[in-house]
């Protein structure tokens, strides 16, 4: 069976699909459009996949029908900075696009794939502790703070959901990795935070689904 990994073309699902392929797993990787480095990893990629084009989630899904899923792993994610007292219509408009990309994609993923994904299989969700309500202690950064709550509840209640199909759900905080998105800032390299990423996903089971993880640590992070 194989494991579709959605975002695929950098970072962190780049180096998720690198690790798969390399211990020989078979991989579906999906792209806006793919890099070389995607394609020379030797995965089935699949080109014009855009988390916020919902037709794009559907058509996958059809391109797909016939594949049995042990893994759906999103990871495409988008965070763009807000600050108090200059909450203006351009970030706002960073918000309203951290939503669409943040929780609304993953949903709509889910909903469009979840049925391809076989009993006894996952559904990942990289989400962040930044979307943790008891974990915050700085303020600031608001859309994405909220849309990764908004994911976090999306998946509590998928995890709900999709239980009588035997079909657990995880949500995974990768660490703060150094990638394009946090302007190589943090505190972890790609490959590690994909090592932890896939050891959470290959362990989970139904008696975990709805947890919200520190994938490299293992640890349960707080609502």
């Amino acid at each position: 069976m194989a494991k579709l990994i959605i975002g695929a073309n950098r970072g962190i699902g780049l180096e998720t699909v690198r690790q798969l392929r390399e211990r020989g797993d078979e991989v579906i990787a999906t792209a806006r459009s793919a890099s070389e480095a995607l394609r020379a990893t030797g995965a089935s990629v699949h080109e014009g996949v855009d988390i916020t084009r919902h037709d794009t989630l559907h058509r996958l899904a059809d391109a797909l029908a016939a594949q049995p899923l042990e893994w759906v792993l999103v990871v495409s994610g988008l965070m763009r900075i807000q600050h108090l007292g200059a909450l203006d219509d351009r970030a706002v408009e960073e918000i309203r696009a951290q939503f669409e990309t943040n929780a609304l994609g993953p949903l709509v993923a889910a909903e469009a794939l979840s049925p391809l994904i076989t009993e006894g299989g996952k559904l990942g969700i990289v989400t962040s502790r930044m979307g943790s309500i008891a974990d915050n202690t700085s303020g600031d950064s608001y859309g994405y703070r909220m849309s990764k709550a908004a994911v976090n509840m999306a998946a509590a209640s998928l995890a709900h959901d999709l239980q009588p199909r035997g079909v657990a759900v995880a949500l995974l905080h990768p660490g703060w990795v150094r990638t394009d998105m946090t302007s190589q800032n943090g505190l972890i390299d790609p490959p590690d935070a994909a090592a932890g990423l896939i050891a959470r996903m290959d362990n989970v089971g139904l008696a975990d689904s709805g947890r919200f993880w520190h994938a490299p640590n293992r640890e349960i992070l707080p609502w």
